[in-house]
């Protein structure tokens, strides 16, 4: 399981350090994607694969579901990390999640997200001021 919050750099070639409590539960490679919030998801294989068959069994005759297995593949890339256990991030999900310099890097339960700190300091929050909101909309999910 995957918890916590971690502030890194993201350097100029794309390569930021992914937290040493995280690369065991990882692996020596993962997928990290697009994410929603405009932040990048990171799933070991194993999860990789649980989370492609269920999008898999997505009905294509709808518009919506295609868009977001476009979405979510289209932005994948294998991760591995290096000897000193940084990854190098695609220009692209870069791009999309604004990295620049400051990062922070969360774990979510069975999945790691990368944002920019602004990112990561808006989202947060957010979600800070209305967490008793939050909670009460998720009565029925038996937390």
């Amino acid at each position: 399981m995957f918890m916590g919050e971690y502030h890194h750099s993201i350097d100029a070639k794309g390569r930021i350090i992914v937290p040493s409590k995280f690369r065991d539960d990882l692996g020596t490679t993962f997928i990290l994607t697009r994410g929603l919030d405009k932040c990048l998801f990171g799933y070991p294989i194993e999860e990789w694969k649980i989370l492609e068959e269920k999008l898999k069994a997505l009905p294509l005759t709808k518009k919506d579901a295609r868009a977001f297995i476009r979405f979510f593949f289209a932005g994948a890339i294998e991760c591995e990390v290096d000897k000193q256990g940084r990854i190098n991030i695609s220009a692209p999900l870069v791009q999309y999640a604004g990295l620049d310099k400051e990062c922070v890097v969360i774990g979510v339960s069975n999945r790691i997200e990368v944002w920019s700190k602004d990112g990561w300091d808006d989202v947060f929050s957010d979600s800070e001021e209305s967490f008793a909101e939050i909670a009460e909309n998720l009565i029925g999910f038996d937390i």
